[in-house]
């Protein structure tokens, strides 16, 4: 196993732990941080999946560079990602801090690309991500993070950055999976 691979093992890893941390009340008390008040048990949980997104850019970018890219880190990967990110949405609802019905629509098209994905893996197409794959992922990634840490550093000027990041991630998360779709359909309806 290569170091791509480890490091890409090691976010799969770190899920339960990010989880642990959200749900279980350890007694640490609050915490004061950048204009807003959280337990101190949210702020360990939400450097565990900042820490475990940046492992997401890191493997990917040792497999390139030093041409490691593997048939297991090409599946492991996107598993990864998606187990963390569906981790932290579907906690996030648990929190009262996102709606349960953007969550559903964005676990849904992760759900449905994977599958799009898997037919055209069967049929020798292997899709790498475009660009608007990229921004969706980016800006998941920031809604979570800053829903986990209770709209830190905005919440004291009243404004719900990490809500409105929600709501552009939606956007690009729907308007991502239909261009995939879109892009795919011929090979789609060969396969069918």
């Amino acid at each position: 196993m290569n170091l791509p691979n480890k490091i890409t093992l090691s976010r799969v890893f770190m899920i339960p732990v990010f989880i642990l941390f959200l749900t279980v009340d350890f007694g640490w008390g609050m915490i004061r941080l950048g204009g807003v008040e959280m337990p101190v048990e949210h702020l360990v949980g939400a450097i565990i999946f900042i820490i475990a997104s940046t492992t997401d850019w890191l493997d990917g970018y040792l497999a390139r560079k030093n041409n490691l890219v593997t048939n297991m880190g090409k599946f492991l990967d996107p598993l990864a990602d998606k187990l963390l990110v569906s981790a932290a949405f579907i906690l996030l609802v648990e929190m009262g801090a996102a709606p349960a019905w953007i969550v559903i629509v964005i676990i849904s098209r992760e759900f449905a690309v994977t599958g799009l994905r898997l037919i055209l893996a069967g049929g020798g197409e292997v899709v790498a991500a475009n660009q608007l794959g990229k921004i969706k992922t980016v800006t998941q990634l920031l809604a979570i993070s800053f829903l986990l840490l209770h709209n830190i550093f905005f919440e004291a000027i009243g404004i719900p950055f990490g809500t409105i990041m929600l709501y552009i991630a939606l956007v690009f998360t729907v308007w991502s999976g239909v261009d995939y779709f879109v892009k795919n359909r011929k090979i789609l309806v060969e396969s069918m």
